[in-house]
């Protein structure tokens, strides 16, 4: 035999043992660094991580620092108008609304309606006003908006199959309908890529999935964002209120529940109208929920960090009656965080004068709706 020939079955015999032998445990691969972060700094591969370096270093020009009132007020009036433009800015022109009436139901409690109005050319928006029959008008009235899920439908008791519910389940456990249980007319509105505001593809895919991708991407490419778009159409909404005799403009609240407490945070810090504002699962910092842990892309604001963190944009608020709620174990937006952004909104408040219209209240619970001391602070607060 040659040394050709008895490589030949060297190789042969080598490759017949692999090929017998057990296959190796990849269920635990992470990529490409296993192995090696003994010889590599581990960290530096951390975009989170990296992202916390940055903000520690982020400018906040415009944070909080007032001693006094005045002082207050003119810090308010710079930050409102930088904010307005780091959302987009709002048309300067507003379109008539052209009002339809879809559709009038009665349940025991509270009369529905279903509308349509037009927020900007070739945009608008679908609503359901319902107001309690136990009190007599005008109402006071609160502009209530979902957070992710079905949208609207989730929160004035409609079912996965467009049937009316009897029990108030989700997340969102029809908040709508319990600001009714509490004296006062609530105006449920369609936020843009949600439910019915949907584009077609986006609509096959399910009742729960947004379009807030590609809407809100589309709204970063222009130069405005799906936060300025869904603030100006509650903006629009007061206006429809405004239309309205059995309503109370003059008694406007605004409320919602994660996404829609981000749009509750910004509309009620950029539109004086709202006298009154619950804030349901978001208050917290940029820094711990959209910085930390996955989120929608329609909670971003592009350079806001440079100017003012979370808790600046909800100590615009201010003077105004502000009540925040969190659940203890929410895992998108950190209790912790939650707790010590509103201390930092209080003191904008204590400047004020106004730490007794501002309220927190925490409960054992995930993220989700509680309104326990909430729906009770608006109706104090909105005069119901």
């Amino acid at each position: 035999m040659t040394r050709r020939d008895l490589g030949k079955v060297v190789l042969g015999s080598a490759a017949l043992f692999e090929a017998n032998a057990a296959p190796a445990d990849t269920s635990n691969y992470t990529g490409a660094l296993d192995g090696f972060m003994d010889k590599v700094n581990g960290a530096g591969f951390d975009p989170v991580l990296f992202t916390h370096k940055l903000y520690e270093s982020a400018a906040l020009r415009m944070s909080f620092q007032s001693k006094d009132r005045r002082d207050a007020e003119l810090w308010q009036k710079n930050l409102r108008a930088k904010i307005t433009e780091l959302v987009g800015g709002f048309p300067v022109k507003r379109v008539p609304l052209e009002t339809h009436v879809l559709e009038v139901r009665e349940f025991p409690g509270y009369h529905r309606e279903k509308f349509v109005f037009q927020s900007r050319p070739d945009a608008w928006v679908l609503g359901y006003l319902l107001t309690p029959k136990s009190v007599r008008g005008p109402h006071a009235t609160v502009v209530c908006i979902p957070g992710h899920g079905r949208g609207v439908d989730d929160i004035v008791g409609i079912d996965e199959h467009g049937q009316d519910r009897a029990e108030k389940v989700g997340y969102q456990y029809d908040f709508a309908i319990q600001v009714t249980e509490h004296g006062m007319a609530a105006v449920a509105i369609e936020p843009m890529a949600f439910g019915c505001r949907r584009d077609a593809i986006t609509k096959k895919k399910g009742l729960g999935t947004s379009a807030c991708q590609p809407a809100a991407g589309a709204a970063l490419l222009l130069g405005q964002t799906m936060i300025g778009w869904r603030v100006y159409d509650v903006m629009r909404t007061i206006d429809w209120i405004e239309t309205r005799r059995e309503l109370d403009a003059q008694q406007v609240g605004c409320m919602g529940i994660s996404g829609g407490g981000t749009c509750t945070t910004f509309a009620s810090a950029l539109e004086p109208r709202i006298r009154a504002a619950m804030i349901s699962g978001y208050l917290n910092t940029f820094r711990d929920c959209v910085m930390s842990v996955s989120h929608c892309i329609d909670n971003y604001v592009p350079g806001i960090l440079n100017w003012a963190e979370m808790y600046d944009v909800a100590g615009l608020i201010a003077p105004r009656p502000m009540f925040a709620e969190s659940g203890e174990k929410d895992d998108i937006f950190p209790i912790a965080a939650s707790r010590a952004s509103f201390e930092r909104v209080r003191k904008v408040y204590e400047v004020f004068g106004a730490d007794r219209v501002i309220e927190q209240e925490t409960f054992d619970g995930p993220h989700s709706f509680w309104g326990k001391r909430g729906l009770p602070f608006l109706a104090k607060h909105l005069g119901a």
